[in-house]
């Protein structure tokens, strides 16, 4: 007898467990780990995802499970493991665990088929199964269920002779093209030719172009190549000598794009130097972290270019996760110039049904490096041999919805199953991992030097206080006018970045400089324009507007917030003679228009490229001499820890894109606090001293990586029901923690309400708390369990956004 433990697609606390499912007969030694099945859950067939096999159940009457949804398992046994991991990390249920880990086309709903490998034929099956796929390659799933021949599919399956295809509905359609192919033997062609009459010349014509060539070929071609129609093919199909039949193509997201073949470079020698303890970790099968640490340009792609090589070159497979963002097609450009067709790419930019084309390719062995966004962490490789996080600090790796992993802490987790080195690339690490390389947690290699010793682009800020003193009241300073009109002349290009991150309008006056900040949290209050109030949305402080500035009695007290087709506007008054092209959320939307603009501007149709966060990273073209922040402070006022750390990175990344190759290059950084370290330090490109700043602020104030978080929000429609809960919720967590842990709240959260719902949050800052996990679990399921009361808690258990 055999059972199988089935985690069933129910999100719910109660069916948050494996269900045990009797295997019929006809499937014994079919249905392993790993594989999808359709089962009864109460009146309803749904799927679940098979976690063990085992004989008994301490369950008498057990139901069986209706089918298989998969030949072979699509989680592999690494994979179903981390599932647990990821339960357990991020308190979520274990089926969004198994979600998050397939492509979008696998979580809809789905017609099957088997169909016949490319190129083989029906005649090398076995006997039951030739007469089933004879006059057509590809069968319903559910034929082959009332023919009972799954355990045969399987057979051939593993031999590679035939697969499952998914038709999902709505979802993906596998890409299907129209093959033709001849029916009978060559011989058998050759005499028919002859028997046809004259005037059939169409039909001859065709019939003559299979006995030249004797290999299935694509209608569209065949028509357009012989000048024919497709009813001389449909006549030929009609008389037994021809047959057509459809054949699945990827989806190639780059099918008309060539890629330049590149050879490695050179190395430096302080890229030997680094390169040296990667290798020989690859090499030794040993896992170890190791944090590649490297100023802006200073060459660490090559590194990462050519640890994959090596992995390669010893028949493992690598992933490369690279933010959203910085997925631009340059990225994608190195990694295929060097590896060609063996790398798969996933990223938003692709449709659901190229993403599952590339996810396929992975599963099938046919590539050996995945590179792409976050969700890339879960590629289904099974010889991993290293895995590398480029801009390891950008906070896309953190996902805000359930599971809320973070992809550094699943590539460590996976990467100790495989043994495999990790590498976290960055120019400005987050303070939590340069923390953990300071203390040996990590190994760090330093790249201090950019690559052909370059200088660092030459950084100035500017002051807009004394702008506006001196009666200057447009965005750009007149030294920053000055220099794009310059370059102008001079036929180079401009980079302008609009820090747009900062979107909550914050107080400041504009004589001296001052932020109307919270007196219990350090962190600045948020205008709300409703009530003309200001607020702080950790503690719940609130106070008036001032008329005046309390530092310096200045009536100049204006709230701040400003947009790209502003700036864009203003361009074109004072510069009219400037070609500009825009980079933002509204002129990237369209699938391809990303790509689009950045060749634009790299074929020299622009002077200025103007944009927000998307064009800090990654880009490197030659013609870049000058960089402008329009706004370097804006992020800094936001009610978030981590916002100094965010400003240093953003002006570090933003920096770096200028004077990268022969022409120097210089950057303006305009600001109204030219004296905070964050803005200071991004001028000289201080790293080590901001660590050392900013960690002091963090230790004072009980933040990461001194402290770590987990934040508890609680919403509900009824505000007293909310405020009461989380009273009841912030008394349990103090009294189960010690006292070093610190509990914030209750308080609103810092976007208070959210469809009606009001929300309020409790923040737990800790150092070591054996028994967190169990309290918050606790907690969950309390609420989980309570769901009439409408009350939803949901907790963070490492939050990056505090919102």
């Amino acid at each position: 007898m055999e059972i199988a433990s089935v985690i069933v697609d129910v999100p719910a606390k109660q069916t948050d467990r494996a269900f045990d499912y009797l295997i019929p007969e006809q499937w014994w030694g079919t249905i392993q780990p790993g594989m999808r099945v359709i089962v009864p859950f109460g009146p309803r067939k749904i799927q679940g995802f098979v976690i063990s096999l085992k004989t008994q159940s301490e369950f008498k009457k057990l139901r069986e499970i209706i089918e298989p949804m998969d030949l072979e398992p699509i989680l592999n046994k690494d994979l179903l493991d981390l599932g647990d991991w990821l339960t357990e990390n991020t308190l979520c249920f274990k089926i969004f665990a198994f979600q998050v880990m397939l492509p979008a086309a696998l979580k809809a709903k789905y017609e099957k088929k088997v169909k016949i490998t490319a190129g083989v034929e029906a005649a090398d099956l076995s006997e039951t199964l030739q007469t089933l796929f004879e006059n057509n390659p590809i069968i319903d799933w559910e034929d082959a269920l009332n023919n009972g021949v799954i355990p045969l599919l399987q057979k051939e399956a593993a031999k590679g002779k035939l697969e499952v295809l998914y038709i999902v509905k709505e979802k993906v359609k596998k890409k299907q093209r129209k093959f033709v192919r001849p029916l009978v033997s060559l011989a058998e062609l050759k005499d028919e030719v002859v028997r046809f009459p004259a005037k059939a010349e169409k039909q001859k014509l065709v019939l003559s172009y299979f006995i030249n060539h004797f290999e299935p070929v694509e209608l569209r071609q065949l028509v357009a190549e012989l000048n024919t129609t497709s009813s001389t093919v449909k006549a030929l199909v009609e008389k037994k000598l021809l047959t057509e039949y459809e054949m699945e193509v990827y989806r190639d997201p780059f099918e008309h794009r060539t890629f330049k073949r590149t050879k490695p470079l050179p190395l430096t020698n302080s890229q030997q130097t680094v390169i040296g303890p990667i290798l020989n970790a690859i090499e030794s099968n040993r896992h170890e972290v190791f944090l590649l640490y490297g100023v802006t340009g200073s060459g660490k792609t090559e590194i990462y270019l050519q640890s994959i090589q090596e992995v390669i070159e010893r028949g493992q497979e690598a992933i490369v996760l690279v933010p959203e963002i910085s997925l631009t097609p340059q990225m994608v450009n190195r990694f295929k110039g060097r590896f060609g067709d063996l790398v798969a790419v996933l990223h938003s930019g692709l449709s659901a049904g190229e993403k599952y084309d590339e996810w396929r390719k992975i599963q099938r062995k046919e590539v050996k490096v995945a590179v792409g966004a976050r969700s890339a962490i879960f590629a289904p490789f099974e010889n991993l041999g290293i895995i590398i996080i480029d801009e390891e600090h950008e906070t896309s790796y953190k996902q805000e919805d359930m599971p809320r992993y973070h992809a550094r802490d699943v590539a460590v987790e996976r990467a100790k199953t495989y043994n495999c080195p990790v590498v976290l690339g960055s120019a400005t690490p987050s303070l939590e991992s340069f923390a953990r390389a300071q203390k040996k947690v990590y190994h760090l290699l330093s790249l201090p030097n950019r690559m052909n010793n370059q200088t660092l682009p030459s950084v100035e800020i500017i002051d807009m206080r004394e702008e506006l003193r001196d009666g200057n009241r447009s965005m750009f300073s007149r030294k920053l006018f000055d220099m794009l009109k310059d370059r102008i002349e001079k036929k180079q290009q401009s980079v302008l970045f609009l820090n747009k991150r900062g979107h909550s309008s914050f107080v400041m006056c504009r004589d001296c400089g001052y932020v109307m900040n919270c007196p219990n949290c350090d962190i600045s209050l948020t205008y709300h324009r409703v009530n003309e109030q200001m607020k702080c949305h950790y503690c719940g402080y609130e106070s008036h507007v001032p008329k005046q500035c309390p530092e310096c009695s200045s009536d100049y007290i204006r709230y701040f917030g400003t947009g790209t087709q502003k700036v864009e506007d203003e361009l074109g008054k004072i510069l009219p003679e400037a070609r500009v092209i825009r980079m933002d959320v509204d002129t990237t939307g369209r699938k391809g228009s990303h790509e689009r603009l950045l060749t634009d501007f790299q074929n020299g149709k622009a002077d200025i490229l103007l944009g927000t966060q998307m064009i800090a990273k990654g880009l490197d073209f030659p013609n870049i001499t000058l960089v402008g922040v329009l706004s370097a402070d804006t992020m800094l006022h936001l009610p978030d820890f981590r916002a100094s750390e965010k400003t240093f990175q953003l002006l570090t990344q933003v920096s770096g894109r200028a004077g990268r190759h022969q022409l120097p290059g210089e950057v303006i950084i305009q600001t109204y606090t030219p004296e905070h370290y964050s803005v200071e330090l991004a001028g000289t490109q201080d790293y080590d001293l901001f660590y050392q700043r900013e960690m002091m602020i963090r230790k004072t104030h009980h933040y990461p990586p001194f402290y770590y978080l987990s934040l508890i929000t609680v919403s509900h429609d009824q505000l007293m029901t909310v405020v009461t809960a989380t009273e009841k919720i912030v008394n349990y967590v103090r009294s189960q923690v010690s006292k070093d842990a610190v509990v914030l709240g209750p308080a609103a959260s810092p976007i208070p309400r959210i469809n009606n719902r009001y929300r309020y949050q409790c923040l737990i800052k800790y150092k070591r708390e054996p028994n967190l996990t169990k309290m918050l679990k606790t907690i969950l399921d309390q609420h989980q369990k309570d769901t009439k009361s409408g009350l939803l808690v949901s907790i963070d258990v490492n939050p990056f956004i505090l919102m």
